[in-house]
């Protein structure tokens, strides 16, 4: 047939379509689109005038979206950076990231200062990388110059965020960004804690102790802050997101606030389906992120809450540092002055299968909260995140089946330091396909071809 120069097709006996897992074929364009789905008794005719590339039984699916990773560069490089995060998410089938805008100096609180981190990615992108913006006290007028430069939202503080650089907002600094946000479809993302709600440590608490780090951090300080953000979004006409989300008791007032109609959304992280508080051990500060892992019955409140539409999304919320951060050289490490945050970005994709295929969820549930949903928060609909003619192809080819176990030698993090490090887990990437082409295949990674998305609001 003329004009199908150029073209590849990827097929499968399980590719991930509208209407669940069918035989069909991905044709895709030289300007690496989406250009047809080919069903069954569609392949024979076209397979022969493009490149194939049939991988039998292999999922084909979307690409993941993970909206909430936290690159660091520049300024923290030495804690993670574009080269070795982006790589990592190629090797767990991740085909977009959204960089938050803090623990990088300068944080993305400035259009200026989201220049110089685009400049930063440049050459270092082995996937698609779109950006967050900040909403720190003082910066009101930066925001709709954001907004119109691409970023796919705003994330603010409701308590200190561990770096100088990103203070913290009060209620009137919200309502001073809500104002501005009215009318740009961007959204408000919150880190949902409120010292309000914490508790003090006493001196005779042991610091070495999971269990005392948990108690300085009780659910009360997320349904504190949870309360305080509906009231909000009920307040202003602007989509608003509760990231990491890992307090059951916080979930009613969610609830609440969708069942009325307000443009509430909630994330959860892998780390909350996956481990549970009873199981850590002393000392062990891979495991410390804010909010903190909770007990096993809040964990199956979260899976819970997945099926219920509470939650809407799963990312991995990646905040990796320096091991001297966690404190694991020399002495005993501290939960309480260790570094709060997990490094998992390659790993979502089995980490979420291997706990959700227990408890019934289906791939398409995968794709839903692990692609569509995130890209659609961040108004990347119009690209990514589904398998549609006319979106980027941006694929996933995984077998469900098969079975590894997490070790040093195949961590594309810069830093090997993760609580899932020797834990066995379910579903392999094999092929990670951004755009129409393989940018990781079997442990073996392409040069970097990732380039930089903007959210579709800066598109109006």
């Amino acid at each position: 047939m003329s004009g199908m120069g150029g073209m590849k097709l990827f097929r499968s006996k399980k590719v991930l379509l509208e209407d669940g897992l069918q035989e069909a074929g991905i044709l895709v364009g030289q300007e690496g689109k989406i250009d047809r789905i080919l069903r069954k008794d569609e392949l024979a005719t076209l397979q022969h005038n493009a490149e194939v590339l049939d991988v039998g039984n292999l999922v084909i699916m979307p690409g993941l979206v993970d909206s909430h990773v936290h690159v660091n560069e520049p300024g923290r490089t030495e804690w993670e950076g574009y080269w070795t995060a982006t790589r990592a998410a190629a090797a767990g089938g991740v085909t977009t990231i959204v960089d938050m805008p803090l623990n990088s100096i300068p944080p993305t609180t400035t259009k200026k200062n989201l220049e110089t981190k685009m400049i930063a990615a440049k050459g270092k992108k082995h996937v698609d990388v779109a950006f967050w913006g900040g909403v720190v006290p003082g910066n009101q007028n930066e925001l709709k110059d954001m907004v119109e430069a691409g970023v796919v939202g705003f994330k603010c503080f409701l308590c200190p965020s561990g770096v100088d650089e990103f203070p913290e907002v009060t209620k009137e600094d919200v309502e001073l960004s809500l104002k501005e946000l009215e009318g740009t479809n961007s959204v408000l993302a919150f880190h949902a804690e409120c010292e309000l709600g914490a508790e003090l440590v006493m001196p005779s608490d042991n610091p070495c102790e999971y269990r005392t780090f948990l108690r300085s951090r009780p659910p009360k300080m997320e349904v504190t802050a949870v309360q305080l953000i509906t009231q909000l979004c009920s307040k202003y006409s602007v989509r608003c997101h509760i990231v990491h989300l890992s307090a059951a008791e916080a979930l009613p007032f969610v609830r609440a606030a969708k069942s009325s109609g307000l443009p509430l959304t909630a994330e959860t992280c892998h780390q909350y389906l996956t481990l549970n508080a009873e199981a850590i051990p002393d000392c062990a500060t891979q495991y410390k992120c804010c909010p903190p892992i909770r007990g096993l019955q809040n964990r199956e409140r979260l899976w819970a809450a997945l099926v219920a539409g509470e939650l809407d999304m799963v990312v991995s919320d990646h905040s990796p540092c320096t091991p001297e951060m966690k404190q694991t050289r020399g002495g005993k490490a501290q939960f309480l002055t260790a570094w709060g945050g997990i490094s998992s970005l390659q790993f979502g994709l089995s980490l979420f299968w291997t706990e959700a295929r227990k408890r019934g969820f289906s791939i398409a549930d995968i794709s839903r909260f692990l692609s569509q949903n995130p890209s659609k928060l961040c108004g990347l609909q119009y690209a990514k995140g589904q398998l549609k003619e006319g979106m980027d192809a941006d694929l996933v080819i995984w077998d469900p089946e098969a079975k590894f176990q997490v070790e040093k030698s195949i961590i594309q993090h810069k830093h090997k330091l993760t609580p899932y490090l020797g834990k066995w887990l379910n579903g392999r990437v094999i092929y990670t396909i951004l755009r129409g082409q393989a940018v990781y295949q079997n442990g073996k990674f392409s040069p970097p071809l990732g380039r930089l998305v903007l959210s579709s609001a800066s598109k109006h």
